[in-house]
């Protein structure tokens, strides 16, 4: 039987796992032991260590036949020291895996003015998070040139679920900003975003990128104003991008000035994936429905 490594075993990781039961031995690396019985209760084999101590990483060499990285960088480096790491783990094996898929983020784009982007675009990463995952495929990438190994990176928009929405920010009365200065943003389901990776498992390119995205690119704004109403909140206050500069904490505002409209044609023509929720609407909707 396959042997599936899962690097990062959090939410989209389990929402993962039962649509690869009984087709293959699962087996996550885990740094914290109080974790380890809820991952059994999974079917999953917890492997202790710490993409942050290199040292406890030898367990992982040869291991598996499959790797799935979620890992973020830390946020504190220039460059993804923990991918280098887990890199250098598993090429200690006297067999290497087969393949990797990497979940990276759509920030690598940087700010696009709102065109189209597909995959061919460059990316030109603007905030420190994002130069790091654009420092992670690069190192994937070149390790799977090198190798053989075949890595497939997944970039990857805003996530969203039932327990995932911008609800506490709604509640807080966080603006959005005014149509004319708005950003568009893209998302996917995490139900969806986990039989992306099943399918990049399945059927992923060497090399390859794929925007894990569903297909409505929406305006910021529009999508807080959707959550509101399906979640019987009042909708945000709107500001002009002058005022959102001084009420709107800098980190968030880091997000609202980047806008891009993900092309998702690889997702479904190579990947053969059909969204459950095709655009935020579909899955809000189904998810607050749910909910109630």
């Amino acid at each position: 039987m396959k042997r599936l490594l899962i690097v990062g075993c959090g939410d989209i990781a389990q929402r993962m796992v039962p649509l690869l039961a009984g087709r293959c031995r699962i087996y996550a690396l885990a740094r914290d032991p109080r974790c380890f019985a809820q991952l059994r209760a999974l079917g999953v084999t917890p492997i202790p260590g710490d993409l942050d101590a290199p040292g406890s990483l030898a367990a992982l060499a040869g291991v598996a036949h499959d790797v799935v990285h979620f890992v973020p960088p830390p946020d504190h480096e220039t460059r993804d020291t923990r991918t280098r790491h887990l890199v250098a783990a598993l090429a200690r094996g006297s067999s290497l895996p087969r393949q990797l898929v990497y979940i990276s983020t759509s920030g690598v784009y940087g700010d696009c003015r709102g065109e189209l982007v597909a995959e061919t675009r460059p990316a030109q990463p603007q905030s420190a998070r994002a130069r790091r995952r654009a420092d992670a495929e690069h190192q994937l990438r070149a390790w799977g040139q090198r190798s053989g190994v075949r890595v497939t990176i997944l970039r990857v928009p805003g996530i969203y679920a039932a327990d995932r929405l911008p609800v506490a920010r709604l509640e807080r009365g966080t603006p959005a900003l005014a149509p004319e200065d708005d950003a568009y943003v893209n998302h996917v389901h995490a139900d969806d975003l986990a039989r992306i990776v099943v399918a990049a498992l399945r059927r992923g390119s060497p090399g390859r990128l794929y925007n894990a995205a569903d297909d409505a690119p929406i305006r910021m704004g529009d999508y807080f104003d959707l959550v509101a109403e399906h979640c019987g909140l009042p909708r945000p206050p709107r500001v002009t991008w002058a005022e959102a500069q001084r009420v709107i904490p800098r980190q968030l505002l880091s997000f609202m000035g980047e806008s891009r409209r993900l092309v998702n044609r690889r997702l479904k023509e190579e990947l053969r994936l059909k969204l459950r929720y095709p655009t935020v609407r579909h899955g809000v909707a189904a998810t607050t429905r749910r909910e109630a």
